[in-house]
């Protein structure tokens, strides 16, 4: 099934993200999973790379499936610190220590 990137989905994408809290964080599939599209984790990396494009939005406290901090990108890690997020190693946020938990947690 092929999965068209337009508007609608890309303002879903960033709302879901929006609604994460301070100090917590997601992983890409959780917030597939909360748009109804749980297969397109890497689609929610893509728009949260062009995220700027739309606004403001906290796309750093979206994390992959085990934790780990977006490649390339130092700044992330500042900002989750910021926050008071808990790490496990230089790379990886604590997840069980600082998950979002919302109404659809299933990756």
């Amino acid at each position: 099934m092929e999965c068209i990137l337009d508007e609608r989905l890309i303002y879903e994408i960033l709302s879901a993200v929006e609604e994460i809290p301070e100090g917590c964080v997601a992983t890409y599939g959780q917030i597939a999973q909360l748009i109804g599209r749980g297969k397109n984790a890497r689609l929610v990396g893509k728009v949260l790379g062009m995220s700027g494009f739309y606004g403001e939005y906290p796309c750093h406290r979206v994390v992959n499936h085990a934790g780990r901090l977006a490649p390339g990108w130092q700044e992330q890690r500042y900002l989750l610190q910021q926050e008071g997020i808990p790490f496990k190693d230089e790379f990886h946020v604590d997840l069980k220590r600082c998950r979002w938990i919302c109404e659809t947690n299933l990756d």
